[in-house]
């Protein structure tokens, strides 16, 4: 006779990879490296979703955005959004999301570049205007 095995704690799916869940996940950064997760609805409730993710710094990072299956649609290997929120997302996004697997998608967030990368060489180079004394 042989034992039940049961099925270890390594056999679990990734959230949206049997493509039978409610929400298309756009994953922004890999979910390592964080110690805990909140999800927070934006705009009406059960639509578009913000998954945060703490470090252990106390920083809180977007890891993933969820939009409701009845906001967009696959359309080939990308996500068609279909209400205001989710083409919003996607616009503040500033890339179109690509098919991974089942309902996972991923897209490499628009990331605005801060003041002192946005120098160019010669105002970098450029020598200090005296004041006038």
């Amino acid at each position: 006779m042989v034992a039940n095995k049961k099925p270890s704690s390594n056999t679990r799916r990734k959230p949206g990879s049997t493509g039978k869940g409610n929400y298309y996940h756009i994953e922004l950064l890999p979910s390592t490296g964080f110690v805990t997760f909140r999800t927070q609805d934006v705009g009406d409730p059960g639509h578009v979703q913000r998954v945060a993710g703490k470090k252990a710094s106390g920083s809180w990072m977007t890891v993933k955005w969820l939009i409701g299956k009845e906001d967009a649609h696959v359309r080939g290997d990308h996500l068609v959004p279909d209400s205001k929120d989710a083409k919003n997302l996607i616009k503040e996004l500033g890339v179109q999301p690509v098919h991974i697997s089942g309902d996972r998608f991923t897209a490499k967030a628009h990331v605005k570049p801060d003041d002192s990368s946005s120098r160019t060489k010669s105002s970098k180079n450029a020598k200090p205007k005296s004041k006038g004394r």
